[in-house]
């Protein structure tokens, strides 16, 4: 197979052994895989793969099809078009992934564009679903909307019909993300101007988690999932005392395998309708070829994008 491949901080597309899928397991030929910020962090030399991953080809996000199955594993599944989160290794043509963390790819959706689904919705499910469990009752804000996983919380949130504040670091991209689904749209710095939120899904970090702290509504949930605008931020911990709010955080890449395949599972039954019906969609901003995963790292890390990043794997 081809594959990125870390070596010092360098990305570079090298031939690799076809890995082989173990006890409940599926070999994927991969389409499509997304480019997160994880992957940048681990470039730098952070954010290493969970054990049993592979540790130098990143990639944490992919579409493809079933080719073989591992013992254990569904024969069925062999030829059936899928979507996964993986701990690494999805930048490849081929990925090992477990067989309890494939989603289903409607017939409808391109798998190339699939491969940018996985990662950010279910992101964005756990986080909007599971830890904030928002309803159509909540207004919900939503930092870093133009982002994957920003897209995909105002297009779930909308879906669960809770009022969307999307928020933008300029407002280039308004007008898309109230095609999304976002009932408002401002800039980081309208935010301390809103009327109380009940949730946060916070995507930015400290450069604008500073913002939503001082819009908290009674008992509001705040959910960190992002911190690329900074780590450390202050609390006012008697407002936050006072409002009986709740702040946590979290990441999928460290969950163990049965854990991932619980949070899967709950997503899939959720937006698998919606995603087939086309009510939820995976906005790209930029496709590349495997063969210019380097250029496609450097294009993510430039600001002004709206969507996924995707690389095109076969």
């Amino acid at each position: 197979m081809l594959a990125a491949v870390l070596t010092d901080g360098r990305l570079e597309v090298r031939q690799r052994p076809d890995p082989e899928p173990g006890p409940g397991d599926v070999l994927v030929v991969v389409a499509g895989a997304g480019v997160n910020a994880a992957d940048l962090i681990q470039r730098r030399g952070h954010y290493p793969a969970p054990p049993g991953w592979p540790v130098d080809v990143p990639g944490l996000e992919l579409a493809g099809v079933v080719s073989a199955v591992g013992p254990g594993a569904d024969p069925g599944l062999i030829g059936r078009r899928v979507c996964a989160i993986v701990g690494g290794g999805a930048q490849a043509t081929h990925c090992v992934v477990p067989s309890e963390h494939l989603m289903t790819v409607p017939d409808s959706v391109d798998l190339v564009i699939a491969g940018g689904f996985a990662e950010a919705f279910v992101t964005a499910h756990d986080a909007l679903v599971a830890q904030a469990g928002a309803t159509a009752t909540d207004r919900v804000l939503v930092s870093g909307a133009a982002g994957g996983v920003g897209t995909a919380a105002v297009q779930i949130g909308a879906r669960l019909g809770a009022h969307v504040i999307a928020v933008t670091r300029t407002a280039q991209f308004h007008d898309e993300l109230k095609q999304l689904g976002a009932a408002e749209t401002v800039t980081v710095d309208q935010v301390a101007t809103l009327d109380p939120v009940d949730v946060v899904i916070e995507l930015v970090g400290a450069a604008h988690l500073t913002f939503a702290l001082s819009v908290l509504a009674a008992r509001a949930r705040v959910v960190v999932i992002g911190v690329g605008g900074g780590a450390r931020v202050e609390v006012d911990l008697l407002s936050v005392m006072q409002r009986r709010a709740t702040i946590t955080g979290s990441t999928l890449r460290a969950r163990t395998r049965d854990e991932k395949a619980l949070v899967i599972g709950r997503a899939s039954a959720d937006l698998l309708e919606d995603w087939s019906q086309a009510r939820l969609s995976v906005p790209v901003a930029r496709v590349f070829d495997l063969s210019d995963i380097a250029a496609a790292y450097d294009y993510f890390a430039e600001s002004g994008k709206f969507g996924k990043v995707l690389v095109r794997a076969s």
